[in-house]
């Protein structure tokens, strides 16, 4: 199964996104660069806004992903609640 992935920029306003991201994701691999960090994950990848509030400690909006978002991979599925990237069979 491909994986599929999405990067951000490296700050401080993505740290707790990507931690967030990480524990709803057991199986995604963070690659950490000087500007950007990568998330991957085999086949499917689940960023869920309640897990994010939990991090950052404030109400969150998905759409918010969107300004340090740099590029990502897979079918999107987005919800109010969750943004999902996969590889539809």
């Amino acid at each position: 199964m491909p994986n599929v992935f999405i990067a951000f920029q490296r700050n401080e306003e993505t740290r707790p996104i990507v931690e967030a991201i990480v524990a709803d994701n057991p199986a995604a691999v963070v690659n950490e660069q000087p500007a950007m960090v990568k998330i991957d994950a085999p086949g499917r990848l689940v960023i869920r806004r309640t897990t994010i509030e939990d991090e950052i400690g404030r109400d969150f909006d998905l759409q918010e992903l969107q300004i340090n978002l740099i590029t990502l991979t897979g079918h999107i599925d987005e919800t109010e609640d969750e943004f999902v990237l996969s590889w539809n069979p």
